[in-house]
């Protein structure tokens, strides 16, 4: 019986080939553009959850309630590790971490390596499996561990386990071993590095000087908790720790005023699941996990499935006014609704099995162009589990059952005469049909202002005055082989006579993301007038603040002629409220107890950390020979690119075997926006995707309704009625639909765009036009789609109509 069923429907939908094509194609494309978006949101969601403990595994982060308010932060003083595991019960490993790049020397050819300075149990806690080599890796001050492609790279196709390399730190080269060779990290980790070395081969500044010291923060630090152990009670614990080895900066905090937190504590250490990492970020004084976004592509996603059931739904029952008299025939013939319903239901199954089957093959046929445009690593690889195809078969057989089902049962019920005579009378059918057109109308308009708000908030955000010259500047980590301060003074050599080159500086932080991918901040706290003054500290030479365009609203910059500015620090705005000054150019700063620097400056804040913080206090030194790892040259506004190449080529010239990542700095801007970026544009394709799909379902009902009214039509046509008439009685009642859709729509995405924007310290303002302009598309695009075949309905002889009926 079901070879039969399966055999007319197979006869009936080879008929219809055009309407069959239709269906097929809304669908395909559909669950072609669903996966897509489902693969993206499921690996965002997927990260890090490929280590053996990820449920225990966390990181350690503080909340400090000062008089301001909380303070959230994740950088951890170098004892902090140990005591904790010593001193709270509960931590079963723990590592510290400082992610950040290093230079690789073999002979002449020097790599630029991602880098990661771990304490030996990092390798128990986090599941990066060792391939060959020692098995509990850094456990050595001399020793590496490198990952398989890091291994390729240094060493091509020799054996790299014994082998030698140099890494340049503090300036000099430092012999170390490869005794490690650690499988590629899996795509889905917000871990990365490609060398490992042990957290005490740190330079000076990140280890040696602050090896006793509670007051300097540089690293982060993961731990896996013990079994039996929940997250809250291991907080609870650490109360005393905190109080103990935080006893001036909280005895500081209560004398200045500051409310403890709802725990009763001054500084608060909490815990962060390693599976939330990807979606955690600091604001309002807490660490926030927001999963806003994958959930709301797969919102889409659905929404697109929907959309194109809806259009199934709709253009089976338009395309049902054609075969009245084949389904009073079968019922005259002895076909009861039950054989009828399986019927129609089976020209379904093969509709959804040919779409599925064609949906698959366009989202493998996409997915290395949808990599490269999202600049993602999803894939379908990446996602294979039971349970997400366990999801993905339940969801598309209940879209099977209710997108088919539905239109077979009506048809299934239509009466024996009224089928024979042509007839049609789906008045439950209609109510269902304007209650969808109303969803789909208010699912544009939704995703319509969406999208609007998302670009908007973008073009905000890009456009924004950051308070230095993105545009001239560029940027470049000094990761050759000679010492920085030297570089400097070959590079300023070399471009000294250059009329395009302005200014040439360096610091020990970039602005934005380097091409490098490294982005750096450093925070310190100091005594001053009798309380803790928390700031962000930079390295610079003399030229940093011409170089970048900071804006001085006080006092002046560092000036070569004067010795005494060796000890004089320029500040922001934010630091000078946070001083309280009346005379902030007679301030100064107290850092140790040996050293005093004088403010001699103030800028206007600029955004020198991303766009998702608010400006905070900084505090910028002069230390023209440190190791400032970033260089900058500020360029003519004339032939920009030409000024990037002098640069290079002097640059190849001073460190031939050092790669130039150089950039400018809007370029780095953007980078920190690139996942807002891929995320705008990815929901302004599956809502463009959603959209159109919505235009074919509006004219299948279109199809539907001049099928019904086809009489109608005829009657008004030669009582005198206009097409113009005609065509507004047609679409009339469907503006009234986008009408109610546009009232329940608009507070909705209002609401949803007001809570999103709360995310962003620096935030477009909502405007009504956003959403009316919205509700304008949609009714054109309901017109243009409808009026289509009306317009057709209205010009047609007249005769033609009555005769059909």
């Amino acid at each position: 019986m079901i070879r039969n069923y399966l055999k007319i429907a197979w006869r009936s939908l080879w008929k219809e080939k055009t309407f069959t094509f239709l269906n097929v194609f809304g669908l395909s494309v559909a669950f072609g553009a669903a996966i897509l978006l489902s693969i993206y949101s499921l690996f965002e969601l997927s990260f890090n959850k490929f280590h053996e403990n990820a449920d225990n595994i966390f990181q350690v982060y503080h909340t400090e309630y000062t008089p301001k308010g909380p303070e959230a932060g994740i950088a951890n003083p170098v004892p902090f590790a140990s005591a904790l595991k010593e001193e709270v019960p509960g931590v079963e490993k723990i590592t510290r971490f400082n992610g950040g790049g290093v230079l690789v020397s073999i002979g002449e050819n020097q790599v630029h390596l991602q880098s990661a300075f771990v304490d030996p149990e990092f390798f128990s806690i986090f599941t990066f499996p060792v391939l060959k080599g020692d098995k509990n890796p850094v456990s050595g001050k001399s020793e590496v561990a490198l990952t398989e492609k890091a291994a390729k790279i240094l060493f091509g196709d020799e054996a790299a386990l014994g082998k030698s390399v140099n890494i340049f730190i503090d300036g000099q080269e430092v012999p170390f071993t490869v005794t490690s060779i650690i499988k590629d990290l899996p795509v889905e980790s917000n871990i990365e590095f490609a060398i490992a070395l042990n957290f005490k081969s740190q330079n000076e500044h990140a280890y040696g000087r602050n090896v006793g010291r509670w007051d300097n923060s540089n690293h982060e630090v993961y731990m896996q908790l013990a079994e039996g152990i929940s997250p809250a009670q291991f907080e609870n614990s650490t109360r005393e720790f905190s109080t103990l080895h935080y006893a001036n900066d909280i005895s500081n905090a209560k004398r200045d005023g500051a409310q403890p937190g709802k725990e009763g504590q001054h500084i608060q250490q909490r815990l962060l699941s390693v599976k939330d990492l990807n979606f955690a970020k600091i604001g309002n004084g807490e660490v926030n996990v927001n999963r806003t976004y994958p959930y709301l592509i797969l919102g889409i996603a659905f929404l697109i499935l929907f959309i194109a059931s809806v259009n199934f739904i709709n253009m089976n029952i338009a395309k049902s006014s054609q075969r009245l008299r084949e389904i009073g025939m079968r019922k005259t013939l002895g076909a009861g609704k039950t054989q009828l319903f399986f019927q129609f239901w089976g020209e379904s199954i093969l509709v959804f099995i040919g779409a599925i089957s064609l949906g698959l093959l366009l989202g493998k046929l996409l997915m290395e162009p949808f990599q490269t445009l999202f600049n993602t690593r999803a894939s379908f690889e990446n996602v294979i589990s039971f349970w997400n195809i366990f999801s993905f078969i339940s969801a598309v057989a209940i879209i099977t059952f209710i997108a088919g089902g539905y239109p077979a049962l009506l048809l299934s019920k239509l009466g024996t005469l009224k089928a024979l005579k042509g007839k049609i009378n789906l008045n439950g059918g209609n109510r269902v049909r304007n209650t969808l057109i109303v969803i789909q109308f208010s699912i544009a308009i939704l995703l319509i202002s969406g999208t609007l708000v998302l670009w908007n908030q973008l073009q905000f955000m890009r456009n924004k005055d950051l308070g230095f010259n993105k545009e001239q500047v560029i940027s470049f980590p000094l990761n050759g082989k000679k010492d920085d301060f030297r570089t400097m003074q070959l590079l300023r050599n070399e471009l000294q006579n250059k009329t395009n080159i302005i200014n040439i500086s360096a610091s020990n932080n970039i602005l934005g993301i380097g091409k490098d991918h490294s982005t750096t901040t450093s925070i310190i706290g100091f005594g001053h007038k009798g309380r803790v003054v928390k700031t962000n500290i930079l390295m610079v030479d003399y030229e940093y603040p011409e170089t970048v365009d900071l804006e001085f609203i006080k006092g002046r910059g560092f000036d070569h002629s004067r010795p005494s500015d060796s000890l004089a620090v320029i500040i922001n705005e934010a630091m000078a409220k946070e001083l309280n000054e009346k005379e902030i150019l007679s301030a100064s700063i107290n850092i140790d107890d040996s050293l005093q620097h004088s403010v001699i400056g103030v800028v206007k804040d600029y955004n020198f950390q991303s766009l998702d913080k608010e400006i905070e206090p900084l505090t910028i030194f002069l230390k023209p020979k440190w190791n400032l790892r970033y260089g900058y040259v500020k360029v003519a506004p004339q032939n920009l690119n030409g000024s990037f190449n002098e640069v290079k080529l002097a640059w190849n010239k001073i460190e031939p075997n050092a790669e130039f990542l150089g950039s400018f700095l809007d370029e780095n801007i953007n980078r920190t926006l690139e996942k807002e970026r891929n995320m705008t544009t990815m929901i302004t394709s599956g809502s463009v995707i959603a959209i159109i799909l919505s235009c074919v379902g509006l004219f299948a009902i279109s199809l539907l309704v001049v099928s019904q009214r086809r009489k109608e039509i005829g009657i008004r046509k030669i009582v005198g009625a206009s097409v113009g008439k005609i065509t507004v009685m047609l679409t009339s009642d469907f503006l009234k639909l986008v009408g109610i859709a546009f009232l329940i729509a608009t507070p909705i995405a209002w609401y949803f765009s007001e809570e999103w924007l709360k995310n962003y310290p620096y935030r477009m303002e909502l405007n009504i036009w956003i959403f009316l302009f919205a509700g304008i598309l949609a009714i054109g695009i309901a017109i243009f789609t409808i009026s289509f075949r009306t317009i057709r309905a209205a010009i047609q002889n007249p005769v033609k109509s009555l005769r059909t009926e």
